[in-house]
């Protein structure tokens, strides 16, 4: 699930927050980490399977929400389970699915899911969520987390932030920065933590172009064993 932690936010921040991440509440099993931004890519693979070299990221700082040791516990990457519909529709940009990076690299894929999560197209979407199905079944996430994101399928009506971005046909680019944490738990062979700063920008097909949206993404990934594929296993959002 998706943990979010209140803080002051701009209204389309809590939109964005409230309908756009799926389950909310407490637990995680999952990681990935990132790049040093990429704004303007709307949701697309890199292609190539090949690991990009990882630049330089500011100095560590900050208090980041990670768990003790004792207290994480490590979800086996898995398939996405049955049940729940399945999204129709690509986005602007395209999907971004894991076949496209280096799979036993935790940046790659926290990066590539976030990616994926932030990527919404109005033409395409009916509702936030839609974006989470899509990053389900293109495989960036955990059985047990991406089960829980179909579970959370009944939400509320999209608000007014939603209805404004379908009236333009708006679609979303994410930009990517990977941030450090001086708090971070160290990598295990089967349990990664990454943080990022996700920037979501809508834009319309009429030329259109709203307020972009900052938020700081914790991810958590895990893997079965060394060398196998890391799954991201939950999201928190402070």
């Amino acid at each position: 699930m998706i943990t979010r932690r209140p803080r002051g936010a701009t209204a389309l921040a809590a939109t964005l927050l409230t309908l756009a991440l799926a389950a909310t509440g407490c637990g995680a099993d999952g990681g990935g980490g990132g790049d040093g931004g990429d704004g303007g890519d709307g949701g697309g693979g890199t292609g190539g399977g090949k690991a990009r070299t990882a630049p330089s990221t500011p100095p560590a700082t900050g208090n980041g929400p990670y768990p003790s040791p004792s207290d994480s516990a490590t979800t086996p990457a898995g398939t996405p389970g049955p049940g729940g519909p399945r999204p129709t529709g690509t986005p602007k940009g395209g999907t971004a699915r894991p076949g496209d990076v280096e799979q036993t690299d935790a940046d790659e894929m926290s990066r590539g899911a976030l990616k994926a999560l932030w990527t919404f197209d109005t033409t395409v979407d009916r509702r936030p969520q839609d974006a989470e199905l899509r990053t389900a079944e293109a495989g960036w996430l955990t059985g047990a987390y991406a089960d829980r994101l179909r579970a959370h399928r009944s939400r509320p009506v999209p608000g007014a932030q939603w209805q404004q971005w379908d009236d333009h046909r708006a679609y979303t680019t994410v930009g990517l920065k990977q941030t450090q944490d001086a708090a971070k738990p160290p990598d295990t062979e089967t349990e990664a933590w990454r943080q990022w700063t996700v920037t979501a920008t809508p834009t319309g097909r009429d030329r259109w172009r709203g307020d972009p949206v900052t938020v700081t993404a914790y991810v958590q990934l895990t893997r079965s064993a060394p060398g196998k594929p890391w799954r991201v296993a939950g999201i928190t959002v402070p």
